[in-house]
């Protein structure tokens, strides 16, 4: 698959398909600031798991962080960001590209609107499924909120068990400080 899968002529912008923690607009804008929500969109014959990459628990969230596994009949809901090519570098990082965590592939997602969109999306290589923290689940179930996504899909994604890691989150923290700002900002 070619590594620059969504990308416009001229490599201006790309459209990134985000299942996880970037479903959130407020999580993904910490380092990716360009991405603006194109549409609400199904992934056909995938199913969402979650894991920990060669065994290691995330640093970062303190769980299994989520994947996309191919799973005939099966579906992923998630949101289509239109980002600066100039964000394309940061959002490897975050997805940790260069350390082989997550490797970027091409999706064709299906939008509420009919059209068929052909976005970069990540896919965690070489994992052992595992539970997700309630943090990352939290910050999971609010972008589903967020952006609207089918009301039973987002009851699916409320009664995925957690592995109930009770500690200190600071992306949690740098999140919920973010969606405060802008509740202050629209005041």
């Amino acid at each position: 698959m070619e590594p620059g899968g969504g990308m416009e002529p001229g490599g201006g912008r790309f459209l990134y398909y985000a299942y996880g923690s970037n479903l959130l607009r407020e999580r993904l804008l910490l380092s990716n600031p360009s991405a603006a929500l194109c549409a609400v969109a199904r992934l056909q014959d995938f199913k969402l798991e979650f894991g920990h990459h060669q065994g290691r628990t995330s640093s970062v969230w303190h769980g299994g962080t989520a994947t996309i596994v191919q799973s005939p009949g099966e579906e992923v809901w998630g949101t289509v960001w239109k980002m600066h090519a100039s964000n394309l570098s940061s959002l490897d990082k975050q997805e940790g590209v260069e350390d082989g965590i997550y490797v970027p592939m091409e999706v064709n997602v299906h939008t509420q609107a009919g059209q068929v969109l052909t976005c970069r999306s990540y896919q965690m290589r070489d994992y052992v499924c595992g539970p997700p923290s309630p943090q990352y689940k939290k910050v999971i179930c609010m972008g589903a909120k967020q952006n609207g996504l089918p009301t039973d899909y987002q009851n699916k994604l409320e009664a995925i068990e957690t592995n109930k890691y009770a500690g200190q989150v600071p992306i949690m923290e740098e999140i919920e400080a973010a969606i405060e700002a802008k509740k202050i900002n629209s005041a």
